[in-house]
């Protein structure tokens, strides 16, 4: 069980999500990487189901990388962060991240609107530096996700044509 603070509230509960369509679905999207991928990326992302209980898990299979993105309902432009899986690492996205004060200097990139780290694995998200970003994304949001939701995954699409999952090998 992990402690999170979410604005006024502290959430001390795990969420769990019963196996569903959907769930084999994002199975089926991870195993497509190499297993430290993949065992990464499985960590990474019951850590952030942890610290975002009725969060909404939108699922994109693109053409660059395998997102989930988390919010508090199904519009893709009310996600707060997304979690990318590339062919050699995984990124936590703050999709807002551009107007973050990150006193740290940790947040990566030069958009308009979002901002990432490089995660080396889920120990990651508990960096004090980690923790107080995702609290200051929390906060400056204008719709919450709502810790009491059930939360569900959804499956948004499904791209036809992808880079490959697995790094090009080096003989």
């Amino acid at each position: 069980m992990m402690t999170f603070e979410y604005g006024a509230v502290t959430i001390e509960r795990m969420a769990e999500l019963e196996p569903t369509s959907a769930e084999m679905q994002l199975t089926g999207f991870l195993d497509k990487f190499t297993p430290e991928i993949a065992a990464s990326a499985k960590s990474i992302l019951a850590a952030m189901r942890a610290r975002l209980p009725g969060a909404v898990q939108l699922v994109y299979d693109n053409y660059n990388a395998l997102a989930i993105g988390f919010g508090p309902s199904r519009r893709a432009s009310e996600a707060v962060f997304s979690i990318a899986v590339y062919p050699r690492w995984v990124s936590l996205f703050f999709l807002q991240g551009a107007r973050l004060a990150d006193p740290a200097g940790r947040l990566k990139g030069s958009g308009n609107v979002a901002r990432h780290i490089v995660l080396a694995g889920a120990e990651d998200l508990d960096q004090p530096d980690v923790v107080d970003l995702m609290q200051r994304a929390m906060r400056a949001v204008e719709i919450p996700i709502d810790p009491t939701s059930e939360g569900e995954l959804v499956i948004q699409s499904v791209s036809a044509k992808q880079r490959p999952r697995r790094p090009a090998r080096k003989d």
